[in-house]
């Protein structure tokens, strides 16, 4: 009898997978809810041929991969996080956080930005969380030092690649952080509390930099090496705050 309950947690997982979807549609366009329309036409899509993931009516274009890929990843991350639940945080809340760090990562896979609007919603979110994990205090030296610390790569970065860019003569718009992260190193850094928080950001730079260090080597092999070639990082940082957030004790 205790596996009939994974019927209604995975219409939960469906239910939040498709309100990742509807966010990361709409809020890079309109910076609000609006009904989702077809990335090609522009034509509104209805609620439900949305949902079943349906092609579009008018020009016939399909739902993108990443759309089926949040639909299935979705609902087994919430039936394991109900299998296994977080030690120090309520279940509601990490699932509430999988809905927020979910669509921060993919809007900046696509398109490279961490909405001012979404950063709102999660400094109250990681406030929330820190608080009830760690308390007044810890909470808010992480989120400090979260935001401080990116705001001191994020300088530096602009720095270099301006410095680099004025020795070769290239473009320096490409830089290696945006404000975006800033903001999302004091959310992080909020949910965290101190001093967790900076193995956080630790990792994140590890993850970064293998994973960037391949793909210059990949470019480099295909001989379409590019310098500046910006990469999003907000998705290291989420699955290094991820991890953490889920092990706390």
């Amino acid at each position: 009898m205790q596996y009939l309950i994974l019927l209604p947690i995975l219409l939960l997982g469906i239910v939040l997978a498709y309100l990742i979807n509807y966010l990361s549609d709409v809020l890079p366009r309109t910076r609000g809810f609006s009904k989702p329309v077809c990335a090609h036409c522009e034509k509104e899509l209805g609620g439900v041929g949305y949902l079943l993931l349906r092609k579009c009516s008018n020009c016939g274009t399909v739902v993108s991969n990443r759309s089926k890929v949040v639909m299935i990843v979705v609902p087994i991350l919430v039936v394991f996080l109900w299998a296994f639940p977080p030690h120090n945080l309520n279940i509601w809340l990490a699932y509430v956080c999988v809905v927020f760090l979910g669509g921060i990562t993919i809007i900046d896979l696509e398109h490279r930005v961490i909405l001012n609007e979404m950063s709102l919603f999660g400094a109250v979110l990681g406030f929330i969380v820190g608080y009830s994990i760690n308390g007044l205090t810890t909470t808010l030296i992480g989120g400090g030092a979260g935001f401080l610390i990116m705001l001191g790569l994020y300088l530096l970065g602009e720095l270099f690649a301006r410095y680099m860019a004025r020795r070769r003569g290239l473009d320096s718009s490409e830089v290696a952080l945006g404000f975006g992260d800033v903001n999302l190193g004091g959310i992080l850094g909020l949910m965290l509390g101190w001093p967790v928080v900076i193995a956080c950001l630790l990792f994140a730079i590890l993850i970064g930099g293998l994973i960037s260090a391949g793909l210059v080597v990949w470019m480099l092999l295909r001989k379409d090496y590019k310098p500046f070639t910006a990469i999003p990082y907000a998705p290291f940082l989420i699955l290094s705050g991820s991890i953490l957030l889920y092990m706390l004790k």
